[in-house]
């Protein structure tokens, strides 16, 4: 493959007819635009959210002529020390995708479709099913299809309407759709007058939900102060915690998410594994806030798991476009505490 031909998924799926989507699933489910993907398989910039030095993301393909169903492609690549593509990889994936479709056709198999091209194919990926019914919920509202059979149940739960201790009923599929509309419409604050009575579990289900999604500003509000009451007790749930901080990730209002930041790191119980990961995982962009990035890097260095974990987040933070320069500016604050630097130290200790 060169230039002059096709040289991309890109435009080798849009050569085929296919109307392409893309959707990181990495770090959130959320949608890149065509041309910064391109620009990305053109390795003239880096994956915007890289995880594990890998992209990982989903093709959503849809007939130009909707001839059929849309069909997705769930991929991961691997990254450069730049965060850029490694296009050894894409061409090996390349490779192996027009190999496979080769084969269909000189079978003449009826399921040759693009979607059967990628079997045994090291470069795909399951994501988890509660990532899935996220994507499903993202995915037909982009479409313009109906919700699932779920969705009016998971409604009336969250309206109160079935009881609050009636979660074990409600489909994690439901929970996903209604995060999905929470930005406009009456679904916003229904989730708003609902967080104050969730049980614990269907709170944990919809924070995670909520992460993918821009956060409307009243239900930033409630969130605050649900977590606001969860640090008030005598023994703070960190799962919850940690929840909560995922969902605050994506909200439109920046003081309120840097308050929920700020909230839980200054809580005894932000050295846990959980809300250190859900920070430097999902809520990586407060951490260009400078009060922020130094209580965190604080808490980080004390952490319940030890230097491996302070060496895993900084690396992965590090490796994100946009945060290497914060990051090496916190690390390398004058004002920074004994138990910081020793860590600063190990980890530096580490990689030489």
């Amino acid at each position: 493959m060169n230039d002059d031909t096709i040289s991309t998924i890109t435009q080798f799926l849009e050569s085929a007819g296919a109307r392409l989507y893309i959707f990181d699933m990495g770090r959130r489910i959320t949608r890149i635009g065509r041309e910064a993907f391109l620009q990305f398989e053109r390795t003239t910039r880096p994956y915007p959210f890289p995880m594990q030095r890998q992209a990982w993301f989903a093709l959503l393909l849809r007939d130009a002529r909707q001839r059929h169903e849309p069909f997705i492609w769930f991929l991961r690549f691997p990254l450069d020390e730049q965060g850029k593509l490694m296009q050894a990889a894409r061409d090996d994936f390349m490779h192996r995708l027009v190999e496979r479709l080769g084969e269909r056709l000189q079978e003449q198999d009826p399921d040759g479709r693009l979607d059967a091209a990628l079997k045994d194919n090291p470069y795909t990926f399951k994501p988890r099913d509660e990532r899935m019914a996220v994507f499903h919920a993202q995915a037909s509202r982009l479409l313009g299809h109906p919700p699932s059979k779920f969705f009016q149940h998971a409604e009336r739960y969250f309206r109160g309407e079935l009881g609050w201790d009636q979660w074990p009923f409600v489909g994690y599929q439901g929970i996903a759709e209604i995060a999905a509309q929470q930005a406009g419409g009456e679904i916003g604050p229904l989730l708003a007058d609902s967080l104050p009575h969730l049980p614990e579990r269907p709170l944990e289900a919809l924070c995670h939900c909520l992460e993918n999604e821009p956060l409307s500003l009243v239900t930033t509000q409630a969130l605050a102060n649900r977590l606001q009451r969860i640090l008030e007790g005598e023994h703070p749930d960190v799962r919850l915690v940690a929840a909560c901080i995922r969902a605050a990730s994506s909200s439109v209002s920046p003081a309120l998410k840097r308050q929920i930041m700020l909230d839980a790191l200054g809580h005894p119980c932000a050295s846990a594994v959980e809300i250190l990961v859900a920070i430097s995982g999902r809520a990586w962009e407060s951490l260009l806030d400078a009060q922020v990035r130094a209580r965190f890097l604080e808490r980080l260095a004390e952490n319940s798991a030890g230097q491996e974990l302070f060496n895993q987040c900084l690396s992965d933070l590090l490796f994100i476009p946009g945060m290497r320069a914060p990051i090496l500016e916190g690390v390398r604050a004058p004002q920074r505490s004994e138990r910081l630097s020793e860590a600063i130290g190990a980890l530096f200790a580490s990689v030489t």
